[in-house]
């Protein structure tokens, strides 16, 4: 045993030890083991500058950058450097290459200051790459819609987002409120797909006081495609100054109210049609879902 006494008083001895041990290809947990080192700061300097043996090392898809942020790190780059050259994270590097010495210091703050950010801009446009692929490849896989699915889907969107049916308010109306202009051409499309009358239709605008009013009227009107006049009155909500309100600015045009009039019975199916949704999802027969 290298250090009966449970100390580290010999460090030379022990990190000759230590060394020889890695050049002979032992692993780290290997060389604990032999050395009864526990303390993996103690560890980590008896290896400093020590490579870990290849057969150790699990090949993945970040060899690549961890061999080249080593290699600049070798030539004095600093962590927001090697960020901004391979657009990875600067925890990740900090991982590759700690065992290596630390370059002296040659900017000031606000140049060091200036790189951060660059190397912060970097990773965010990364992500947002990354993150517009992911949306692409995910719309390819949708495809068209069937009749049958864009039924189900208005089905499943009218529940979660349309007024429903309670105990204290049993008025059967089909209304769909929203902000997502998105949402309202789902609605639309799958009003048409019902054969709902488009003369049954009522709109209306629901918006903060605070906000632009008639250029939000404008923007559903042209949306939707009907004449601002034959807007329902807006519903216009006070402003509470106590409240932190995120929905301003240019983009912020409130929500359109979609009434469908005389629409009791229409109401009544989608309650029916929910609910054999409902059992059909959840019934033990496989039928149901292929």
């Amino acid at each position: 045993m290298a250090h009966p006494t449970g100390t580290y008083a010999d460090f030379e001895g022990l990190r000759e030890q230590a060394v020889a041990l890695r050049r002979a290809g032992l692993s780290r947990r290997q060389i604990r083991d032999r050395l009864h080192v526990d303390n993996n700061d103690i560890l980590n300097r008896l290896l400093q500058g020590e490579p870990a043996p290849d057969w150790t090392r699990r090949p993945n898809a970040k060899d690549d950058l961890r061999a080249r942020a080593r290699e600049l790190r070798l030539k004095g780059w600093t962590y927001d450097q090697i960020q901004v050259v391979l657009g990875c994270s600067k925890s990740s590097i900090s991982l590759w290459v700690r065992d290596l010495p630390k370059p002296e210091r040659k900017r000031s703050r606000e140049e060091a200051a200036a790189i951060a950010r660059r190397g912060w801009e970097a990773t965010l446009r990364r992500r947002e790459e990354e993150r517009q692929r992911t949306r692409a490849v995910a719309a390819s896989e949708v495809g068209s819609l069937t009749g049958r699915e864009l039924f189900l889907l208005g089905v499943g969107l009218y529940w979660a987002e349309g007024a429903k049916r309670k105990p204290h308010s049993r008025r059967e109306r089909v209304t769909f409120v929203n902000s997502d202009p998105d949402m309202i051409s789902i609605f639309l499309a799958w009003l048409r797909l019902l054969d709902v009358d488009p003369a049954q239709l009522r709109f209306a605008v629901q918006i903060h006081e605070s906000a632009d009013v008639l250029g939000a009227e404008e923007f559903w009107a042209g949306h939707v495609g009907v004449d601002r006049a034959a807007f329902l009155k807006t519903t216009i909500k006070r402003h509470n100054p106590a409240t932190n309100r995120k929905n301003t600015g240019d983009t912020y045009r409130g929500c359109l109210r979609v009434d469908v009039r005389d629409g009791a019975d229409l109401y009544r199916r989608i309650e029916g049609w929910w609910y054999g949704i409902v059992g059909a999802a959840t019934s033990s027969d496989a039928r149901n879902r292929t």
